[in-house]
């Protein structure tokens, strides 16, 4: 920013040079946010008021001080910034603004009409800062302001919109990981010369960055605590924030003296109903939605009816953050801002009834995204779950929290499986699966689940020890206690291990049997169709690859049928298999090429990397050695993120054998290997996508050598179920981000998609 234009020396006959504005000079470096001020600058040609909205401490004063500095030869008659926070008593805002532009006027006239006929034929920006506790107020007289001085624009910052008619709404979130960091690091700094992290002091700054939300004066009052600490201390100390992060700059606004103050701040002005809400709020983790909070939070002080109203509110304020999603409109809380709230929530007494109603929701939802795994919307329960996964985890551990409750961890636990398996999640599935089944609990029907479910993980990552142990005992337990669903399940997994164990007849054996128990309970989903395919892959290891192929054919009929995806992945890659020894490797490459493509678009890291390695093979008979090789390096670095490379199966892995044979012999063992160390740095991304341009599944890739995979529709982005944040810009005139409309199944859960 730059220091206003003041006043010159001039000689005794000259007139003094008129004053252009009051915007205070920059005591320190403004760093980041080159993105929005391009953002601003324009919407301000198309309004003639915008104001900048969001939660307390992101730097919304520096914001708008630094882009009224940047456009300040726009305006001939200056730039005035006025500070309300300070001002309580709503009669005396015109007397603020009055003073602000620096008038002085000794006639009778009320300060409004001071200030109409001071803007009205004036060109200036006039800058509006922390209106808040008089927003209705200061509307009103901005309104009569705009109206009767037209060369006058006004850029406003607050927690909320001002709502006047024209208004554009620009919400300004955190700042972004990189400039958070480097405003962490320039004030670290300045208390400590010399200040510059690097190696394991980098990482720790930048989860200190993250912890904080990326909110500035939380980056800067922990920088000032690095007087006194290391920053392993202030990270550890964060558990305790609001302790912690006091002692801002004495030049700052008292409100941004320390977080509890700013939050404090936007806490007071909030209604009795929205303070409710704020504090029932917190017991969410990560992001939610109208329905969830239509469910949890509606009790005594809130009725149900009244929350949309109440979250509307708290949107307008900046307390709660929308978010568009793979899934929807969702909502969340930033840490800081839900700390503040779960202070207030045990204040209450209430908490402990709240993790309840939030766990019990979590269960339904789990139930529900379970079904719907086998249906249409199954890309949309893989959605769902990935973005409620934060609360879903929470939900588990408060069940683990009362033994008289450890089943319903359980149950949750074993009620992901489809998630654990089919999304790329077998190592935090374990973890989880490994966690409830310590605990002491009744066989009965939860316990029973999570043990098939945690053989099936086990399994697939490569543990035939813990496989077994598991299985067995769900299979014993099962039997003991009449649970045929159990049993099934067990049977069917034992089968399952078989196959990667190398003993396709007892595997067949085992599946014909756990088939036919299914049909006695009346079983139909995804896991009995993977107990088809699972068949046929053993049918296929003995070589009658003609019976393997009908069996598959027929789970890819059921499949559409229902609309099942993920199964159907599978069972391609089965029919990929017996095609290629067929003799076919262009049908073959066909059928692993949507395999491929479908397990991508679940993040089923074993479904792709399985159809990698056949397709490597069938690229190597096809002719192209080195390009083989390079698919066999990206397989390699999958694996290391699954678990044991092709389960240590001889048939499994007969495949892969070939391949580096033929590859080997081709290129020579110094080329071979080079070709595969460049397949090694693919990420799984740009592996399957460059599988898939060979298979013809997608086009080849630009100029840049990107090409774009398909994903399902619905599918959300991949990665650990980080949800994408907000979009910052302007609406349309006066607009707020506003909570969607809420949608009930009739059905006693969540809808989804």
């Amino acid at each position: 920013m730059r220091r206003p234009q003041r006043p010159r020396p001039t000689p005794d006959d000259a007139e003094p040079a008129p004053v252009r504005g009051n915007l205070p000079a920059e005591l320190n470096t403004f760093v980041g946010r080159d993105d929005e001020l391009a953002e601003l600058e324009p919407l301000l040609r198309q309004s003639r008021l915008v104001t900048v909205a969001g939660v307390a401490g992101v730097g919304k004063t520096r914001f708008v001080t630094r882009a009224a500095a940047l456009m300040e030869k726009r305006y001939c008659d200056g730039v005035w910034i006025a500070e309300l926070s300070a001002v309580q008593d709503p009669a005396l805002l015109e007397h603020a603004l009055v003073e602000a532009l620096g008038l002085t006027d000794h006639t009778g006239k009320p300060p409004r009409t001071v200030l109409v006929e001071h803007c009205a034929e004036r060109r200036l920006l006039l800058v509006i800062d922390g209106f808040e506790h008089l927003a209705d107020t200061c509307a009103g007289l901005v309104r009569e302001l705009l109206r009767r001085a037209p060369r006058l624009q006004v850029l406003a910052a607050g927690r909320r919109p001002l709502r006047v008619d024209g208004e554009l709404a620009f919400p300004l979130l955190p700042m972004t990981d990189d400039d958070a960091l480097e405003l962490f690091t320039l004030r670290a700094a300045a208390v400590r010369p010399g200040f510059r992290p690097a190696g394991g002091d980098l990482d720790t700054a930048r989860e200190l960055c993250s912890r904080l939300d990326g909110i500035p004066l939380a980056l800067e009052l922990a920088a000032g605590r690095l007087r006194a600490l290391t920053m392993d201390q202030v990270l550890h100390r964060l558990d305790d924030r609001f302790r912690l992060l006091t002692g801002g700059s004495p030049s700052a606004l008292p409100r941004h003296r320390t977080l509890r103050t700013a939050i404090g701040w936007s806490h007071e002005l909030c209604t009795p109903e929205q303070r409710l809400l704020w504090a029932r709020l917190s017991v969410f983790a990560g992001q939610f939605d109208l329905e969830a909070v239509e469910y949890i939070c509606s009790g005594p002080g809130l009725p149900v009816d009244s929350v949309l109203d109440v979250l509307d509110e708290l949107l307008a304020q900046s307390v709660v953050l929308r978010e568009d999603s793979a899934v929807g409109s969702r909502y969340r809380l930033l840490n800081t801002v839900r700390e503040y709230g779960a202070e207030w929530l045990r204040a209450t007494g209430d908490a402990e009834r709240l993790r309840r109603r939030h766990r019990d929701w979590y269960l339904g939802l789990a139930t529900w995204c379970e079904l719907d795994w086998f249906s249409p919307r199954q890309a949309e329960a893989a959605a769902r779950v990935d973005s409620e996964l934060p609360n879903l985890r929470r939900a588990m551990e408060c069940s683990m929290e009362s033994p008289e409750e450890v089943h319903l961890a359980q149950y949750l636990a074993g009620t992901l499986w489809f998630y654990w398996v089919g999304c790329g999640r077998l190592s935090e599935g374990r973890h989880w699966l490994d966690h409830v089944l310590e605990a002491e609990s009744p066989y009965d029907h939860s316990r029973l689940k999570a043990l098939w479910v945690l053989g099936y993980v086990s399994v697939l990552q490569g543990d035939p020890v813990g496989a077994v142990s598991a299985l067995q005992e769900c299979r014993e337990e099962g039997e003991h206690s009449g649970d045929a669903t159990a049993v099934a399940y067990a049977v069917h997994r034992t089968g399952c291990l078989s196959i990667v164990t190398d003993d396709p007849v007892r595997a067949e054996e085992l599946l014909r049997e756990a088939l036919g128990r299914y049909r006695e309970i009346g079983e139909l989903n995804s896991n009995v169709l993977m107990a088809q395919v699972e068949l046929g892959m053993a049918v296929a290891f003995r070589g009658d690859l003609d019976t393997a192929a009908a069996i598959c054919d027929e789970v890819r009929e059921i499949c559409e049928d229902h609309g099942e995806r993920w199964a159907l992945a599978y069972a391609l890659y089965v029919l990929g298999f017996a095609a290629l020894r067929s003799g076919a490797s262009g049908r073959a490459r066909r059928m692993l090429g949507e395999s491929l493509s479908i397990a991508h678009a679940f993040h089923d890291l074993l479904g792709s990397v399985l159809s990698l390695e056949l397709l490597a093979l069938i690229t190597v008979v096809e002719g192209d050695a080195a390009e083989a090789a390079v698919l066999q390096g990206a397989a390699d670095r999958i694996w290391a993120s699954v678990g044991l490379p092709l389960f240590g199966s001889v048939h499994y892995g007969r495949p892969r054998v070939e391949c580096e044979e033929r590859a080997r012999g081709e290129l020579g063992d110094e080329r071979y290997e080079a070709e595969r160390l460049s397949g090694r740095r693919l990420d799984a991304s740009a592996a399957v996508a460059r599988a898939l341009v060979g298979a013809g599944a997608v086009e080849d890739p630009g100029p840049d050598g990107v090409c774009a995979v398909p994903d399902e529709p619905g599918m959300a982005p991949e990665g650990d179920g980080a949800a994408p944040e907000g979009t910052s810009g302007a609406g349309a005139a006066g607009e707020t981000r506003r909570p969607a409309a809420s949608r009930t199944t009739g059905r006693g859960g969540p809808e989804l998609g």
